[in-house]
C-alpha cells in the first residue's frame, strides 16, 4: 500500500472519529428524573451535570390550522379571541374590558463571537428573530361574543415593549430600557399626551423583557429585570441593575431593589390571600436536563434567591468563580418548582369574577413558553398550581391548555402570557402563532373573591422595653476555643 493511500485512509479515519465525537457531545443530556419529582414544593434535585455544549432541542413553530386549537382541560373550552397578530407577548386588561397587547421582539443587538452566533440561530429556530413591531395594540369585544372585533394601534414607535400597567388615568409601558407613563383615559383610541419617563432600566441583554405590576393603591410599580447571562460569565459589572425586581415610586421615580438573586423574573401578581408580590423565575442552564427547576415564589422585600452563586437555597454553582458575598448565607428558598427549563412566563392568580369552574378557583395560572435545551422538551403549555386556604402552593402543576407540541419535534405555538378578560375568561397569548386564546368553563358562574387572611400579629421573639428585656437561651454568647 502506498504512503499516499495510507495517509488518505488515516485522514478518513480521523475525520470519522472527529465526526463521531461531535455527534456524541451534541446529543446533549436526556432527563432521567420523573417529572413529578422535579416539580412542586419539594423537588428532588439531581447532581449537576456541567455541559460545555448545551443540550439543544428546540421545537420548530409551525402555527395552527384554521380549525385547530390547543387542548383544554376537562370542563373547559378554548377559542380564538384574536389572531393575525405580530408576535403578541404581554397582556393587560383594563377596567372597562379592553385588552392591551404588547407586540414585541428583542431589541436588535449585534453580538459577537461563537456564543452570539449560536444564540442567533437558536432564536431563529424558535421563531423569535426579526425586527420588533414595537406597538401596543388595543383589543375590544363590542358584541360580547368572545372575539375581539376592534383591533387598533394604541401606541407605536416603542422600543421592545413588554411591561404594561394602568391606574388612575395613566398607562405605564416598560421598554427594554425604561419605564414610561402616558396619559390615557379608558375607552380612548389614543393616549392624550407625550410620554413621561418614570425610571431607567438596564437595557437589552440576554433577557430583555421588563414586566410590570402596579400595586393596588397605585403608588408603586414593580419592574422585573432579567440577567444578561447564564451565570454572570461576562462579569458582574454587566449584571448591574439586573437579575432583580425594582420597586419604583410612581410620583417621584425613586427606585429601590425589592428582591434580588432572581436570574430572570417574569410574571408578577399579588397574592389574593396575603397581598404579597409573587413572580415566576427562569433559572440557570447547562447543568443537565433535570436541573435547575424554574420556579414560582413570593418575594418578600429584601429577599435574595441566590443567583448566580446559589440555586434552590443551598446548592452552590461551582462554575461561578466570583467571591461569594456574605449575604448569600441568607438565600431564600423558592416556594414552588415549575420544573426544569419550562420557561415560566405569564402569571395570574384566581380572582373574583373568573369563570373557570370550582377546580380552578384557588390558585395560580402560569404560561410556560417551552424549553430550548431539554430532552425531552418541557413546558409549551399553561398550567394551574393549586393553593391551600392560607395561600401556600401545593400539589403538582395541572395542565389547563396543552397540545402545543406535535410529538415530532415541532410546536404549533408557544404560550407566553395570561390575563383575565372582563367576562371571566382566561386569555393566553401565543407569540409565535400570533393568537390570543380564550379559555372558559361553559355555564360556570363568576367565582367569589378569595378572602384575605387576617389575624393578630405574633408577639416578637425578643424585645427591649425600658430597663427590661426578654431573651431566650440561644441569645447568649457562646464560648469557643481558639484554633
Amino acid at each position: 500500500m502506498s504512503t499516499l493511500k495510507k495517509v488518505g485512509i488515516g485522514l478518513v479515519i480521523a475525520l470519522l472519529v472527529i465526526a463521531a465525537g461531535l455527534w456524541f457531545i451534541t446529543r446533549g443530556d436526556t432527563a432521567t428524573m420523573p417529572w413529578a419529582e422535579v416539580t412542586g414544593t419539594e423537588p428532588q434535585l439531581e447532581e449537576p451535570s456541567e455541559e460545555a455544549i448545551p443540550t439543544v432541542a428546540i421545537a420548530d413553530p409551525i402555527g395552527w390550522g384554521a380549525d385547530e386549537t390547543p387542548i383544554a382541560a376537562e370542563g373547559l373550552v378554548v377559542s380564538r379571541f384574536a389572531d393575525g397578530l405580530e408576535h403578541p407577548r404581554t397582556l393587560q386588561a383594563l377596567p372597562n374590558g379592553d385588552i392591551l397587547v404588547a407586540l414585541s421582539r428583542a431589541p436588535q443587538e449585534k453580538g459577537s463571537g461563537f456564543e452570539a452566533w449560536i444564540a442567533e440561530r437558536l432564536m431563529a429556530k424558535a421563531g423569535a428573530t426579526g425586527p420588533s413591531p414595537n406597538q401596543v395594540l388595543l383589543l375590544r369585544d363590542t358584541d360580547n361574543d368572545g372575539k375581539a372585533d376592534v383591533k387598533q394601534v394604541l401606541l407605536d414607535g416603542l422600543d421592545s415593549p413588554s411591561g404594561l400597567a394602568w391606574g388612575d388615568g395613566v398607562l405605564y409601558v416598560a421598554n427594554h430600557n425604561a419605564v414610561l407613563a402616558y396619559p390615557y383615559e379608558l375607552g380612548a383610541a389614543k393616549v392624550s399626551g407625550a410620554a413621561r419617563k418614570i425610571a431607567d432600566l438596564a437595557p437589552g441583554g440576554n433577557h430583555w423583557m421588563r414586566n410590570l405590576a402596579l400595586n393596588p393603591d397605585g403608588t408603586k410599580l414593580y419592574a422585573a429585570v432579567g440577567s444578561a447571562s447564564n451565570i454572570a460569565e461576562r462579569g458582574l459589572e454587566v449584571e448591574e441593575g439586573r437579575a432583580l425586581i425594582w420597586e419604583i415610586d410612581v410620583a417621584t421615580g425613586r427606585q429601590r431593589v425589592f428582591g434580588a438573586g432572581l436570574r430572570n423574573a417574569n410574571g408578577l401578581d399579588f397574592s389574593p390571600w396575603s397581598g404579597e408580590l409573587w413572580t415566576t423565575v427562569n433559572e440557570r442552564d447547562m447543568l443537565g436536563s433535570d436541573l435547575v427547576p424554574d420556579y414560582l415564589t413570593n418575594v418578600p422585600v429584601g429577599a435574595h434567591y441566590g443567583w448566580p452563586w446559589v440555586y434552590w437555597r443551598d446548592n452552590y454553582d461551582k462554575r461561578v468563580k466570583y467571591p461569594i458575598p456574605s449575604f448569600i448565607s441568607y438565600v431564600r428558598t423558592p416556594e414552588y418548582a415549575m420544573g426544569p427549563h419550562v420557561a415560566a412566563l405569564g402569571l395570574v392568580f384566581s380572582k373574583e369574577g373568573a369563570r373557570l369552574g370550582d377546580k380552578f378557583a384557588n390558585g395560580a395560572f402560569v404560561a410556560q413558553h417551552g424549553s430550548w435545551n431539554r430532552k425531552p422538551p418541557s413546558g409549551y403549555d399553561v398550567v394551574y398550581v393549586a393553593f391551600d386556604a392560607r395561600g401556600n402552593p401545593m400539589g403538582k402543576p395541572v395542565p389547563v391548555l396543552s397540545g402545543f407540541l406535535t410529538g415530532d419535534g415541532k410546536t404549533h405555538g408557544r404560550p407566553t402570557w395570561v390575563e383575565w378578560a372582563g367576562d371571566g375568561a382566561l386569555l393566553v397569548s401565543d407569540d409565535t402563532a400570533g393568537i390570543i386564546w380564550r379559555v372558559i368553563a361553559p355555564g360556570a358562574k363568576p367565582q367569589a373573591g378569595i378572602a384575605r387572611i387576617t389575624g393578630k400579629r405574633l408577639p416578637p421573639q425578643r424585645e427591649l422595653r425600658g430597663q427590661s428585656a426578654t431573651f431566650g437561651a440561644d441569645d447568649f454568647a457562646r464560648s469557643v476555643t481558639a484554633e
